[in-house]
């Protein structure tokens, strides 16, 4: 029984997201093997967070800085606006971002489009401008469609934000044969594609069509695309999210957390010491680059901050080193979600991290992952539900899934257009607001 539970809470704990089983994957791309190297109302009066101070006085990050690499990343793997960085293969770049661009285009006519208007008329417009999504995978698109003008979104989970060193490594690895490019009218050779890129690239194709169809990650796949990735796949998906929605990068820069959970940004020295992207295993070095920090704006805009942490949040993890608790008591009240959690904000193993989304969130959205009622309504929240809810698709909701059907069967119906997160055992949609009752 205790080896079952086991191999159940390391599927189930895993970003938070689903297995292979119950989700028919997109159709194989090429590669995908991973290269080892409304009504509106009022919230719970609380003093909210300050806004964040105008872009002009916001302080710039003092650790090493990898802008240089987001911007390169931003257009070789998410295919952003912008020139092909010198010395990549034209054509292998143009080959990927016709095939992620479709994907691009498909998930915002086919979700965002829908999902937006729908969202923004139900949040309220004076939430915390801090943002807490546990169990986020690699999912910051979610997190702008809801929070499009949060602060600062911070979302945690087992993937790692990765190693931005590899794309110059991977880069520089052996071309392919028989691929290189005659010299053009400027008399230069066109660089030839390298195999390794190649590969890496098709694995984030892959990935990153598969969350854009299917509204989650897939947990196996996480293992290898984003603990193992050859590419910091984790911080494509955020390069992507800020492409669709619209936003430009302003900087990239990765950090720990000191005792206190105060932030220290990685220093040139600490790059220095981090074993070189050829020797050792990818994911023990995307280890050392788990936490980045990307700063963004619409053009012209003020920036905002989108912060990934890797952590395990189960309540053995956090009690055996709380910086990552230290740091997110420390936001005071946030606005929240979480979808597709494989149900853990249920378990009791996961109570702490329960505990502090009770204890700080003011309006949460996710679906029946998230806080169930037999928690929220003692602590003083009250719900709306949409769509249905007859029970959990997977076994891990089991045993929170009679307090969600007594929920959803006690409200009126009301209509869900977009599947956000998982689905019902019989395939329906729903979704739940979770929001502290005014006085």
């Amino acid at each position: 029984m205790r080896l079952m539970l086991a191999a159940l809470l390391f599927v189930a704990a895993c970003g938070g997201k689903e297995s292979k089983k119950n989700e028919t994957p997109p159709p194989d791309p090429e590669p995908v093997v991973v290269d080892a190297a409304r009504a509106q109302v009022e919230p719970k009066q609380e003093t909210p967070n300050p806004p964040l101070p105008p872009q002009s006085d916001l302080p710039s990050p003092d650790g090493y800085d990898f802008t240089p690499v987001a911007k390169a990343l931003l257009v070789v793997g998410a295919c952003g606006d912008g020139p092909i960085p010198d010395g990549f293969s034209e054509a292998l770049i143009e080959t990927h971002c016709e095939a992620v661009k479709k994907t691009q285009a498909d998930y915002v006519k086919g979700w965002l489009d829908i999902a937006r208007p729908f969202i923004t008329e139900r949040v309220p417009k004076d939430l915390p401008k801090k943002v807490v999504y546990p169990f986020a995978g690699g999912d910051l698109s979610t997190a702008l469609t809801v929070y499009p003008d949060a602060d600062e979104i911070t979302t945690l989970s087992l993937e790692p934000a990765g190693d931005p060193r590899t794309l110059e490594a991977l880069n520089a690895a052996p071309a392919k044969v028989g691929k290189a490019k005659p010299a053009g009218k400027s008399g230069v050779a066109k660089p030839a594609a390298s195999a390794s890129l190649a590969k890496a690239l098709g694995t984030v194709r892959y990935e990153l069509d598969f969350l854009y169809r299917v509204n989650f990650s897939n947990t196996m796949n996480m293992i290898d695309a984003m603990r193992g990735g050859a590419l910091p796949t984790q911080l494509i998906f955020g390069l992507s999210a800020l492409k669709v929605h619209g936003y430009e990068v302003v900087s990239l820069n990765y950090f720990k957390l000191d005792h206190e959970g105060v932030i220290a940004y990685l220093t040139e020295e600490d790059v220095k010491k981090a074993p070189p992207v050829g020797a050792g295993r990818a994911d023990i070095r995307n280890r050392i680059f788990a936490n980045a920090e990307l700063r963004f704006r619409k053009p012209g805009g003020r920036i905002q901050i989108y912060r990934h942490l890797q952590v395990n949040l189960d309540d053995l993890h956090l009690k055996k080193d709380p910086r990552v608790l230290r740091h997110l008591e420390a936001k005071g009240p946030i606005a929240g979600m979480t979808k597709a959690a494989s149900y853990l904000l249920s378990w009791e193993g996961f109570k702490v991290m329960r505990d502090y989304m009770i204890g700080h969130v003011v309006w949460m959205i996710s679906d029946a992952t998230g806080i169930g009622p037999k928690w929220g309504k003692p602590a003083g929240f009250e719900y709306e539900t949409y769509g249905q809810f007859t029970g959990p698709h997977i076994g891990a909701g089991n045993q929170i899934s009679k307090n969600w059907e007594e929920e959803f069967k006690s409200q009126p119906k009301r209509e869900v257009p977009f599947r956000f997160g998982y689905y019902d055992k019989k395939g329906a949609n729903h979704l739940v607001i979770m929001r502290k009752k005014t006085s």
